[in-house]
């Protein structure tokens, strides 16, 4: 069983960053494909950033093109988001999530993960 475990949200101003963390636990995730979602109130969860464990390759929703990077340790576990230009519109709760299941590029679904984290708070002031 894999535990996963979000850190690094906050509060920050409109055009700020932050860097969220999502650490592994029980088992390599260095053969899984890894990805964050998050969910603001009153909304469904939704895909943000996703990244292939082989070649590490990477794939986001358009409105977090060009601001967000996804990134992966495998020697750590562990897994990344840089959120750069930060909105008030980025608000919500950020998941990080894992897949046994979707083997290949694009899994933006969140019935295609099957390992979540609690996760984190990040709240963008304007």
């Amino acid at each position: 069983q894999v535990q996963l475990a979000e850190s690094g949200g906050g509060l920050v101003q409109a055009g700020g960053s932050l860097r969220l963390s999502c650490a592994a636990s029980g088992r390599t995730l260095s053969y899984h494909n890894l990805g964050w979602f998050r969910q603001a109130p009153g909304k469904e969860r939704e895909f943000v950033a996703g990244i292939l464990w082989n070649p590490g390759t990477t794939y986001y929703t358009d409105s977090v093109k060009g601001r967000f990077t996804i990134s992966r340790d495998n020697a750590k576990n562990t897994l990344y988001l840089q959120m750069n230009s930060l909105k008030p519109e980025d608000t919500a709760v950020y998941y990080c999530a894992g897949t046994s299941s979707c083997l290949g590029y694009g899994c933006r679904r969140v019935g295609e993960y099957n390992y979540w984290g609690q996760g984190t708070q990040v709240t963008v002031s304007s």
